[in-house]
């Protein structure tokens, strides 16, 4: 296969020209030299942003694991595929080869065939992020069959509801899942939630915590008993280049979860391609993602990408604070990971212990450091730098969507010039432009505004699940014939981008553009202030006043004085136009189960609609909420 990874700045430079002058022939060339295909495509491209149609490869037949699996057997059988690295460090990790995985996978594939799962059917997947999850993942693939991942921290009615939408009639769950000291009881929350999904006729049930759970005769089997009745021989299902590989569900404003649809060859180009370039694999390196199968990050770059690629890839079932906040780094240490992929959230939480949890473990294997799930803020950026990386490891700050199914705009490591709270520069094939609120293009290099996608790129969503005029309305319909990605943007002197935060996190006080991140991170620079939240509610002079929500470090803090040096810190910092009206401490701010602030919640708190707050039971930590409340109607 010819190497197309980007050596140099130079490199890149050549790449994304030519990858803008003539994208379907970039695509063509790395497409036909790079994977193996049943039949070869038709046309790279045809689309019509307007409906929104688009469509990459037409004509192709592929089958993802065959790229990801039985392509490494005869060289590469032997290498380690996943390192999976169990909640509790006591529990031996296990090292699986591609031979073991494609055997794995074949007989689960096997499994699933044998109780009724056709190509096209769709496959709920309700897992704790153990081995099988990657499993069952790919047995779906092997067979195509669609798979619905849902994160293993949500609730039943969550569960059910995306059973529904995406018309499932298997779920693959456990009997329990570890998650530090506490036991998730999957299969009782799995069997309340089937209460209300008529179309599931089989439940395959993992035995993973031993936890006493009943079983539904007729319904419900074993997994391991399942096993027994196959053997480990299943040719891969032959797939359209536009066939669904899986449904992935994000939020969405209105409450109501959108079933993102993603389709084989592009995502699994797009993903190679992304995973590669950002990271700059080498053979041989030890990659480790954080995230959690349940989400896109997890889907593109814990399986997808790295075993398309022939990496060896660490699963982790645990969080970083079990036993205690060191576990990070013992695994690191342990399993000598050379590229180190986590979210911003949990740097920040990491670093509030300060470094000595750090010092002691020998990280000296790293050489690259990454960020994802929202902008890194400086403070963090620098702690990640220092103490992580020992000021020797290029960070990459990713910026992508579970929409864009890769990774859109950031700095490839060691070779693009990193910039902290920067996503640096878009990779080739993507055409980012800045959009003002008229609609207008703004062609100036130095500007700021909506971010949007000028151009297909080979991974992009193709519609919401069952509602296309969704996907129109939601993405489509703000800039004509450009993809909206919902987010603010900043473009320097160098065309460097950084994102500034959700445009409905964009507050405009007294005239002025102000985003909450830039706030949020001017926040965070007091050597006391462990996280922020910054959102807007209405006021009769500015339009919109600041209200900011602030947890910090240890207890036993003048809360008085730390207001008015926060306050100074932000008129500093950004101008005091962009001082908050509001400071409220807490123990806490609300997030999902990936980490991300739910700045909705606290919007609606800080405007005093509080009587329709959603479903917050899928939160990491849905009892601040009322904690939050009560302090605000304190003020």
């Amino acid at each position: 296969m010819k190497d197309y990874r980007i050596r140099s700045i130079d490199d890149y430079m050549q790449s994304y020209q030519e990858s803008i002058q003539d994208p379907e022939q970039f695509w063509d060339d790395y497409a036909r030299e790079n994977f193996i295909w049943k039949k070869s495509w038709d046309k790279v491209l045809e689309f019509d942003l307007l409906k929104p149609e688009v469509k990459w490869f037409q004509g192709a037949k592929l089958n993802i694991t065959e790229n990801c699996l039985d392509r490494h057997l005869s060289q590469n059988g032997d290498r380690t595929a996943i390192i999976w690295e169990p909640n509790d460090p006591k529990e031996v990790a296990k090292h699986v080869s591609y031979k073991e995985l494609h055997s794995m996978v074949c007989q689960f594939a096997n499994v699933l065939k044998e109780n009724g799962v056709k190509k096209g059917d769709r496959v709920c997947v309700y897992m704790p992020m153990v081995l099988e999850l990657a499993v069952a993942v790919l047995a779906c693939a092997r067979i195509g069959a669609v798979h619905s991942v849902v994160f293993a921290g949500f609730s039943s009615k969550s569960l059910s509801d995306r059973i529904n939408d995406s018309d499932c009639k298997i779920l693959l769950t456990a009997d329990g899942g570890f998650r530090g000291s506490k036991v998730t009881p999957l299969k009782e929350i799995s069997d309340e939630a089937l209460e209300s999904c008529p179309g599931v006729h089989r439940v395959i049930v993992l035995k993973r915590t031993e936890s006493p759970i009943q079983m539904k005769v007729g319904r419900d089997v074993w997994w391991h008993k399942e096993l027994m009745k196959v053997d480990d021989d299943c040719p891969a299902a032959s797939m359209d280049a536009e066939d669904m590989l899986f449904i992935l569900y994000t939020s969405g404003s209105t409450g109501k979860p959108k079933g993102m649809v993603h389709t084989c060859a592009g995502y699994m180009v797009y993903s190679t391609y992304s995973f590669q370039n950002v990271f700059q694999y080498e053979e041989q390196d030890v990659y480790w993602c954080t995230a959690d199968i349940g989400w896109i990050t997890g889907h593109s770059y814990i399986i997808y990408g790295p075993l398309s690629t022939g990496a060896t890839t660490v699963m982790f079932e645990g969080i970083p604070s079990y036993p205690d906040v060191s576990r990070f780094w013992q695994i690191v240490e342990k399993h000598k990971v050379n590229i180190f992929y986590t979210a911003p959230t949990a740097i920040r939480a990491l670093a509030q212990y300060g470094p000595e949890f750090v010092q002691g473990h020998d990280l000296s294997s790293l050489k690259t450091l990454g960020t994802v799930g929202e902008p890194i803020n400086e403070e963090a950026w620098h702690w990640y730098d220092e103490h992580i990386g020992k000021k020797k490891c290029p960070i990459v700050d990713t910026w992508w969507q579970t929409e864009t199914g890769g990774i859109m705009i950031s700095a490839l490591a060691g070779i693009t010039p990193t910039k902290p709270t920067f996503a640096t520069l878009p990779l080739p094939g993507i055409q980012p432009v800045l959009m003002d609120e008229k609609g207008d293009l703004i062609s100036e290099l130095v500007a700021e505004g909506r971010l949007c996608i000028a151009y297909p790129w080979p991974s992009m969503a193709r519609t919401i699940y069952g509602d296309h005029q969704r996907f129109k309305d939601t993405y489509f319909s703000s800039f004509t014939g450009k993809y909206f990605t919902g987010d603010g943007c900043r473009r320097d002197e160098e065309g460097n981008y950084r994102i500034t935060g959700r445009v409905d996190d964009i507050l405009i006080v007294s005239g002025h553009n102000l985003g909450t991140a830039e706030i949020e991170n001017a926040i965070n620079e007091h050597t006391h202030v462990a996280e922020s939240a910054v959102v807007g509610y209405p006021h009769d002079i500015k339009g919109n006043s600041i209200y900011a929500f602030v947890t910090l470090k240890g207890t036993d803090i003048n809360q008085e004085l730390i207001k008015n040096e926060i306050l100074q810190l932000v008129c500093d910092l950004i101008g005091p136009i962009a001082k908050p009206e509001i400071i409220q401490f807490c123990s806490g701010l609300p997030k999902t189960r990936s980490g991300k602030i739910m700045r909705r919640i606290l919007r609606k708190i800080a405007c005093r609609e509080t009587e329709n707050m959603g479903d917050i039971s899928t939160l990491l930590n849905p009892e601040v909420v009322q904690e939050i409340q009560d302090q605000a109607l304190a003020h």
